[in-house]
């Protein structure tokens, strides 16, 4: 039996988020009705993170198998057909056997998007945190320096996170973009607790205003305590942009794998 696996990009305004839910539309939901059209029968995906509700993505990667055979093309043109216009498959592709999207991740892009305009910004209110007040961009990438490692992530997880330990390693942890204009945080790393990277720019943002000073990042982090950080951005600046793989499954180690019940970004 064919195993596939499809990447999207999709806006996530309108959605309670990846996974199907009793309270609203989920983006999980209206892909296996899509696939379910296209294929003639029930299709149940995995995915490789499950956004929360109104998180984007341009590299979210999802697998599903399935007895009927059909060209690529059906699988991004035909199902494009059947989506909604803010859900769409970029790439179909057949994967190796025992392809899991989650399992087999290496680590993950995301990118957290700001307007740093002095006003508001129609065509940006649903894809950037609109922050008025100046930031020091500087400032905020001398501080982001004290997040890349491997660290005990507790005081960015959200209160609710369920992974079994804070541990994960960060590689990257980029401020791009100037004053007054759009800025990006672009993070990257194995796994990510509950809200992480929301977490981590709300506190990054907190020096780019000037109310905190650079090393009181690396106090938040040693503090282990949620409650030491800053304010958790709101969930429609964020975006998964891309999911890292190799040939096969990577060597795991503890941190290196977020839990499969775990929410991410």
């Amino acid at each position: 039996m064919p195993r596939l696996k499809l990447t999207l990009e999709y806006e996530g305004t309108r959605y309670v988020g990846w996974q199907v839910q009793p309270n609203g539309p989920s983006l999980q939901g209206v892909l296996e009705g899509a696939l379910a059209k296209l294929l003639g029968a029930p299709v149940s995906v995995r995915s490789a993170g499950r956004t929360d509700a109104g998180v984007h993505a341009t590299g979210q990667v999802v697998s599903f198998d399935t007895e009927r055979v059909l060209p690529m093309k059906a699988y991004v043109m035909g199902l494009n057909s059947l989506l909604p216009e803010d859900v769409a498959v970029v790439d179909a592709v057949e994967a190796p056997e025992g392809f899991d999207p989650r399992r087999w991740s290496r680590g993950k892009r995301y990118r957290y998007r700001v307007s740093n305009r002095r006003s508001r910004s129609p065509l940006r209110r649903v894809t950037h945190w609109e922050v008025f007040a100046p930031l020091d961009v500087e400032a905020m990438r001398r501080a982001a320096a004290h997040l890349v490692g491997r660290h005990d992530y507790s005081s960015f997880r959200a209160a609710d996170c369920q992974a079994k330990h804070a541990v994960r390693e960060v590689w990257k942890v980029a401020v791009e973009g100037a004053p007054g204009a759009d800025i990006a945080f672009v993070v990257e790393g194995t796994a990510f607790l509950k809200h992480m990277v929301r977490n981590l720019v709300g506190t990054l943002v907190e020096v780019g205003k000037g109310r905190k000073p650079e090393s009181w990042v690396a106090d938040v982090l040693a503090a282990r305590d949620r409650k030491r950080a800053g304010p958790t951005a709101p969930a429609h600046g964020l975006v998964m942009e891309e999911v890292f793989y190799g040939e096969g499954p990577p060597p795991r180690t503890p941190g290196a794998l977020a839990d499969a019940d775990e929410d991410e970004g």
